[in-house]
């Protein structure tokens, strides 16, 4: 077999590839075993029915294209080895010349891994957020808490915000009550905005045993997006009542003794959280750095494909779940389509060049993913997506997914080896040391940035 490569662009090639018939023997013998096994021909036992038979019943050019369908993919993973190049995807082959007893001639195009130069990333300089927790903050986050033992009690009064009040909900559109319009003994926060909007100057005003009407479009159900009139009758008011800031209260919602002991923890969980935050802003604001460094360019068709991936994934699987289509979500974002396309393009482009060019760093690196980061990320990803450990292992193994999770944590490591190089500092000019940070968070970064897609090879 003879083979050549063409580059016709950074990212994709041309293979040609000359076969002399004779190495495509073993797949000619397997056509006629195949067309054995599903055609009959009298006075012939199934399965040894002689090639010249089969040549005069339904033609030599009907062996021929299922040898060359059976010899196609080795002989295009042969071409690949021998032209040293990583396909994205799948080839589009052209079968150029086919002369029965003497030669085989096709081209592949295929998009490939582009050839990539790892930039001195040494003098990358971010500045992040500095991590300052304020008196303030402690005082909101232990409101917070306050809030979550607060008790109700009956009133007799009109309603006020801040009251639970118990709600009965008829919903009409074009003046027919809908079948799933109707709830009874709601319970509501006045002012939580949790329900329809304009519910909150409705029932503001109004004793047990009022009601008012009021128009409002559907979030949810059989009508969703629709104008619908709405009639609330409240059938209880109750206020809410919170817990004295003391002592006794931190033994109630703690396992603190004092209050200055809570309000102390949580200083302490709010720096936790502010550090953690400080960290994934310095990992995303390197990562910025390190691609503008870098002359990466897109494969059109692996760019395309990654895009409908997003694209599918936002509809059929974060926005279905939450019962919204894509109209009415650009509707809630007040996007339009074109903004909404722009946004998503410029997503994956980024989201490919992360890939290429940290994978060009694993190599580079020679960044190794053992046994217990695997197991680390698998149970990470598990707890996300809501399976136990066990159940997400074994789809990871039935999908042919393992590579993917160690790709995955190798980027992460060679984030965090470009992280640990760079110059990090706060707002107020104090130095970040991120050296301590766990490899995990640099993978979560990077999934952040990649998205679902995986840039995958085929051969």
């Amino acid at each position: 077999m003879k083979s050549a490569v063409e580059t016709l662009n950074p990212t994709r090639v041309r293979l040609t590839v000359e076969v002399p018939f004779e190495e495509l023997k073993d797949s000619l013998d397997a056509a006629y075993k195949k067309i054995n096994q599903q055609v009959t021909v009298k006075g012939f036992r199934k399965g040894k029915i002689p090639a010249r038979v089969i040549d005069q019943r339904f033609g030599r050019g009907a062996v021929l294209e299922e040898a060359v369908n059976d010899a196609l993919p080795k002989l295009y993973t042969e071409a690949v080895n021998e032209a040293e190049v990583n396909p994205l995807g799948q080839p589009e082959v052209d079968i150029k010349e086919l002369k029965d007893g003497e030669l085989l001639s096709f081209t592949a195009e295929v998009d490939i891994r582009p050839a990539i130069e790892i930039p001195d990333y040494s003098g990358i300089e971010v500045e992040v957020d500095a991590v300052e927790v304020t008196d303030e903050d402690v005082e909101k986050s232990v409101e917070q808490l306050r809030e979550r033992f607060a008790s109700t009690n009956p009133v007799e009064r009109a309603a006020a915000e801040g009251d639970v009040v118990t709600i009965d909900l008829e919903a009409k559109v074009d003046g027919e009550v809908l079948p799933d319009g109707i709830a009874s003994g709601v319970s509501y926060t006045i002012g939580s905005g949790e329900l329809l909007d304009g519910i909150d100057a409705a029932v503001t005003g109004l004793e047990a045993g009022g009601e008012a009407t009021f128009t409002s479009e559907l979030k949810g159900g059989s009508a969703a997006g629709k104008e619908a009139e709405v009639t609330v009758k409240v059938t209880a008011v109750a206020a809410r009542e919170l817990p004295a800031l003391d002592d006794e209260f931190a033994q109630l919602a703690s396992e603190f003794d004092t209050l200055d002991e809570l309000k102390a923890d949580s200083r302490k969980r709010l720096e936790n959280m502010k550090q953690f935050d400080q960290a994934t802003q310095a990992q995303e604001r390197v990562l910025e750095k390190f691609l503008e460094l870098a002359e990466i360019p897109v494969p059109e068709k692996l760019l395309e494909d990654e895009i409908q991936t997003r694209k599918h994934n936002l509809e059929h699987h974060q926005l279905g779940q939450m019962g919204l289509t894509l109209e009415k979500y650009l509707e809630f974002q007040g996007k339009t389509v074109e903004e909404f396309d722009a946004e998503t393009k410029e997503q994956a482009v980024k989201g490919i060049k992360t890939q290429f060019l940290l994978d060009e760093l694993v190599s580079k690196e020679e960044l190794n993913v053992d046994q217990e980061e695997l197991t680390e990320h698998l149970m990470r990803r598990a707890a996300s997506s809501g399976m136990s450990p066990d159940q997400f292992a074994q789809a990871v193994v039935q999908g042919g997914q393992v590579p993917m999770l160690v790709g995955e944590v190798a980027r992460g490591k060679a984030l965090a080896v470009v992280v640990e190089a760079a110059k990090v500092v706060d707002t107020n000019g104090k130095a970040v040391d991120l050296s301590d940070e766990d490899e995990e968070l640099a993978t979560e970064t990077v999934e952040a940035v990649t998205g679902d897609a995986e840039v995958s090879e085929d051969k």
